[in-house]
């Protein structure tokens, strides 16, 4: 009986430690998972948020990894994760957090009734990954400083303000690195040259479109550098003007209402003395402009 009864202190007693250690676990409200989960990171941004050079990757659940967050402020192992989650102020945040309707509003594709924190071990991408309201909370726990730098860059990344990164190869020996060397330098020379070209033609566009007075199609190819045919097609596919068998070419009312063109009506003296009413389209100098640029997308193509 004696023995028995040691047997069955001893089972309680198991079972009142591992009570104890789930308690704690769900204080926290961390998840430890391995492999598995760790094989789940899913990006919805393609742009992540980078800090200092660091790239602060998401889970699958539009986490935040705040070991990224702890390199990226340069700071030494005190200021580690795990030394965040050990103060009072983490706990309840955690608490407050995962009871509070707030932590679904989340952005950064966090899904109804996730966990606000979790821990993954091992796996290609191992790190303690919060939720966004955390993660800023981390990092004003680091400094004050780094929390502005932080919550700026999240908001950057919700509202899709970051841009591709351009990716260069490193040069793994002398000659790659003369080679990238003289194509960077052959790219800036031709693009210091396509600027030196432009320049007339921008210079002179920029005169006409504030100059006041319009000019006939003929004139505008000149202008242009285009022959009056190939204007008047263009113009005419784009519907800025149209013409019936036999008749002149007409402008479209709503590219007058725009005033990229304008109507100049005319009377002539014909030979036997008559007097005749002609009208013309004849081009804006905004108009100019927007054919101009209409002209130079052409060309690129």
């Amino acid at each position: 009986m004696r023995l028995r009864s040691n047997k069955d202190e001893t089972s309680k007693g198991a079972t009142n430690e591992a009570s104890k250690s789930s308690n704690r676990t769900k204080q926290l409200k961390i998840t430890s998972t391995h492999n598995k989960e760790s094989d789940k990171v899913n990006i919805a941004n393609n742009n992540l948020p980078v800090i200092a050079g660091v790239e602060i990757t998401t889970d699958a659940e539009g986490r935040f990894n705040l070991n990224a967050l702890h390199k990226a402020s340069g700071t030494g192992s005190n200021k580690a994760p795990n030394q965040w989650l050990r103060t009072k102020q983490a706990q309840e945040l955690i608490d407050e957090l995962g009871s509070n309707p707030l932590k679904d509003n989340q952005a950064a594709n966090m899904r109804l009734g996730r966990k606000v924190i979790e821990s993954v071990h091992g796996g290609t991408s191992p790190g303690t990954f919060a939720h966004e309201l955390l993660a800023v909370s981390y990092a004003g726990w680091i400094s004050p400083s780094f929390q502005l730098q932080v919550n700026q860059t999240f908001i950057d990344y919700r509202s899709g303000k970051l841009v591709d990164q351009v990716q260069v190869q490193i040069p793994q020996s002398l000659p790659e690195a003369l080679r990238l060397a003289a194509d960077l330098a052959e790219q800036k020379a031709e693009l210091e040259h396509k600027v030196e070209e432009m320049k007339p033609d921008v210079a002179a566009l920029e005169r006409i479109a504030k100059s006041d007075g319009s000019m006939c199609v003929t004139d505008a190819a000149k202008q242009l550098q285009v022959k009056p045919k190939s204007l008047f097609d263009l113009m005419s596919h784009n519907k800025w003007i149209y013409r019936r068998m036999g008749t002149s070419w007409v402008g479209y009312q709503e590219k007058i209402q725009q005033r990229l063109i304008e109507h100049k009506v005319t009377v002539v003296i014909k030979p036997d003395g008559e007097e005749k009413t002609v009208s013309q389209v004849r081009i804006t100098p905004k108009g100019i402009s927007k054919l101009a640029k209409m002209l130079s997308v052409d060309k690129a193509a």
